[in-house]
């Protein structure tokens, strides 16, 4: 296994994690994406500590809080083999304070995973969205405390645009809190948004990204071909509403290329995807997901080797949008060699090597 420095915290984490989005089944159909139990987890877990997959990612909303359960009753007896994070601030609960980012909602709800996690510390705490109704600076002086208190280790982001992240940092910056070393974001080779602002913005202030949805919500499993419909069974069936969108052409075209890179190389299709994605600039951890231990094997082959350069430029090729302004390149031209351009380089911070 080979592990990366998270942005510039120190810490580091093995390159593949885990997302537990599949323990429980509770709740509604967006939170419960699956059914594993505690037994199913344990088998899971340890897979993914054999690989040295360690760091295992979860939610109080994934299944009503079942997930995070599920994942601590897995975990007893080997909490310090386990690196812990888990997301919070999206409604969990009825009451009028059960969503946020307040004071409140913050040490109310890290008690709870606490407690469902069996721990006595999470080792990554990430908001799960920016709260346009709560001050900054209220919400990094509450995650200060919360490390100070020891009950969180880290803190990091999720979902959330550049001037939200940056504004976050800033008022860490002025009052000495706590700053955020992490940005759970969605990036895929469907779903390159993420390289437009928020990969710059990770670049320079030490950010590390953990990637949810490497597969593309299920789009890039091998699954879903041209002209093919759906297979039974597939969750696309009931989710495809939540799934960030996609150009159905574009997405043939990467599928297309996926496929045809696969072959040559003799690897699965996800395995191709995922590799694409551990090349990417301030690519700390890319979550996988599995409802099953095969699922789990194939998408830990993703590890050991390395996509070409050709193979890379091709899948590059076959996903490429045209960025928006201001990020069109066009404009970088336009003020000569003192306005970059994009980043595009496939080489890891070189914190990260």
């Amino acid at each position: 296994m080979e592990y990366r420095y998270l942005g510039n915290s120190g810490f580091r984490l093995p390159v593949l994690g885990f997302g537990a989005g599949t323990f429980g089944g509770k709740g509604p159909l967006f939170s419960a994406w699956g059914h594993t139990d505690v037994e199913e987890a344990k088998r899971l877990i340890d897979i993914c500590l054999e690989a040295g997959a360690n760091l295992f990612d979860s939610a109080d909303v994934y299944s009503d809080g079942a997930s995070e359960s599920i994942l601590g009753d897995a975990l007893k007896g080997r909490r310090t083999q386990a690196i812990i994070s888990t997301k919070l601030n999206l409604r969990a609960g009825d009451g009028p304070n059960d969503v946020g980012a307040s004071r409140h909602h913050l040490v109310k709800g890290v008690d709870r995973a606490l407690k469902r996690l069996g721990t006595d510390y999470i080792d990554l705490l990430q908001l799960h969205h920016f709260d346009a109704m709560t001050p900054v600076e209220q919400v990094m002086s509450t995650l200060d405390d919360l490390v100070r208190a020891g009950k969180v280790r880290y803190l990091g982001a999720s979902n959330f645009s550049g001037w939200q992240l940056m504004k976050s940092q800033a008022a860490a910056d002025k009052r000495g809190y706590s700053r955020f070393v992490a940005n759970q974001t969605y990036y895929s080779l469907i779903g390159r948004d993420y390289e437009w602002e928020l990969m710059p913005l990770g670049l320079d202030q030490g950010i590390g990204a953990l990637v949810w949805s490497p597969l593309g919500w299920g789009r890039l499993t091998g699954r879903l071909r041209r002209g093919q419909p759906l297979p039974q069974g597939s969750r696309l069936h009931d989710t495809a509403g939540f799934a960030p969108p996609v150009d159905e052409k574009r997405l043939y075209r990467v599928v297309d290329a996926l496929d045809a890179v696969a072959a040559e190389a003799g690897k699965t299709i996800p395995q191709v995807a995922l590799n694409w994605l551990l090349q990417r600039p301030t690519v700390s951890s890319v979550l996988i997901g599995a409802r099953n231990e095969q699922q789990l094997r194939d998408n830990l082959g993703a590890l050991g080797w390395t996509l070409d350069p050709a193979q890379v430029a091709r899948l590059d090729a076959a996903s490429a949008v045209t960025p928006p302004y201001p990020y069109y390149p066009y404009w970088n031209g336009m003020f000569g060699e003192r306005n970059p351009p994009p980043v595009t380089s496939t080489a890891p911070m070189e914190s990260q090597a």
